[in-house]
């Protein structure tokens, strides 16, 4: 027991540490694994994977996008509905995993090898960003045990690709903590490559930049960012445009969808490039409400506290939550909250979400032979859907209250003003707005 007594007491990420916490994230993937379980002895039909809890998009699209027959994303020729509507990097990786599978065309055994294949990849990457976050924590690297074990990561792991773009936009930070600002830009641009959302943490450094009047940081990872996401777009604009371009349109005209705010708003009868522009636009104004409670606080806000606060605001106001979004916000809330009881309750709420998204989505896959005409799933889905909304409001109340009162700030109680500030750190105000500047 000494050896994990000293892991939760853990403050640098030694040698040790980093063992301690990539164990924990062993024991975490072979949890991740038994969710699954049921697919991986019983295949994944329509109704059953949601009843079981236990779809995967790894399974469902390698048979319906082409890839079990080794075609690869954007070139596939298959109709429109078929296209595989992800971004570069996440369309590169479905690709070159199936191609690792021996043989050809669809079967149980290559959809099972895919989906394992794919989780391997997920999992590494989560290792990966366990490690970030231990080193990026500097004197609490024992805050990385809450990733390692997250359950919001068990349960959504294995969902999507998500995690490889959580794992680049981690590193990122983490680069960008150790002073390479280039390299920083580079990861951050690839996950944007990947999920949309690595680059807003861009606006968090564009804050920090401005209040120490280090804009050349800014600019340059910001430039190292676009030449890193042009390099990855750019052939497939120049060769697939309509394949390439799918994300976007389909992003931008698609309904509300799961778990999002926007599904309250069904019976206006918008429709979907309606809500994006309304949707934008609330995030456009969340992100400057950012923008100045970072340029108006006392003290400097740290990385992390910006960063949770962006994405949070997009995930709020965006118009599909899915299950495994909760994974961006895990390591950048470790980061910037890390308080143990709150977090159980975020993820324990999320857990009861998750739970009832796919039974519902059971329920109606099923015509209603699942659960009947019963209004009981709809009532606990909508009860998840709120709850999991509130508790991010309050989450991100309470980081604006550390931002404001920074004497309550666990982090800096550690004698670290901000772990991520890496070439900011120790600077001066240079820009505050309405108050003095301080050096």
């Amino acid at each position: 027991m000494q050896p994990v007594k000293n892991l939760f007491n853990a403050r640098e990420a030694t040698r040790p540490v980093i063992i301690g916490l990539l164990v924990l994230t062993a024991i975490g993937a072979c949890l991740a694994v038994l969710t699954k379980q049921w697919c991986r002895i019983n295949g994944w039909p329509d109704a059953e994977q949601h009843l079981h809890l236990c779809y995967s998009d790894f399974s469902q699209l390698f048979g319906t996008r082409g890839m079990a027959d080794k075609l690869f994303p954007y070139f596939t020729g298959l109709p429109a509905e078929q296209a595989l509507e992800y971004p570069v990097l996440l369309a590169i990786m479905a690709g070159v995993t199936a191609l690792l599978i021996p043989g050809t065309g669809f079967s149980f055994e290559r959809q099972l090898a895919y989906f394992d294949v794919n989780s391997a990849v997920s999992f590494i990457c989560w290792a990966v960003v366990v490690v970030a976050v231990a080193y990026a924590a500097k004197h609490r690297s024992r805050d990385a045990i809450m990733v390692a074990l997250a359950p919001g990561i068990i349960l959504t792991s294995q969902l999507n690709w998500d995690l490889l773009a959580v794992m680049l936009a981690m590193t990122g930070l983490l680069a960008f903590s150790r002073k390479h600002i280039v390299l920083a830009g580079v990861l951050l641009g690839l996950g944007a490559a990947a999920k949309l959302y690595p680059f807003f943490l861009f606006g968090a450094i564009l804050v920090l930049c401005l209040r120490t009047g280090r804009m050349r940081h800014f600019w340059v990872s910001l430039a190292s960012g676009v030449v890193a996401w042009l390099a990855l777009n750019v052939p497939f604009m120049i060769t697939a445009f309509d394949e390439w371009s799918r994300f976007y349109t389909f992003s931008g005209d698609r309904p509300a969808g799961n778990s999002s705010m926007w599904l309250a708003f069904v019976w206006t009868g918008m429709d979907g490039s309606t809500m994006s522009l309304i949707s934008n636009g609330l995030f456009g104004v969340a992100c400057l409400g950012i923008a100045w409670l970072g340029l108006t606080a006392v003290r400097r806000p740290r990385m992390a506290q910006l960063a949770f606060l962006i994405v949070a605001a997009f995930l709020l106001f965006g118009k599909v939550y899915s299950p495994q979004f909760v994974m961006w916000l895990i390591p950048l809330y470790v980061l910037a909250r890390p308080k143990w009881r709150e977090f159980l309750v975020w993820q324990g709420i999320e857990m009861f979400h998750w739970v009832f998204v796919w039974l519902w989505s059971a329920k109606w896959v099923s015509e209603l032979k699942y659960f009947g005409d019963s209004w009981t799933i709809e009532i606990f889905y909508g009860l998840g859907i709120v709850a999991h909304m509130a508790m991010l409001v309050y989450i991100c109340m309470k980081i604006i209250g550390d931002i404001r009162n920074p004497e309550h700030d666990l982090v800096r109680a550690e004698g670290v003003d901000d772990p991520l500030a890496g070439p900011l750190e120790g600077l001066g105000d240079s820009f505050v707005l309405g108050t003095k500047t301080r050096t």
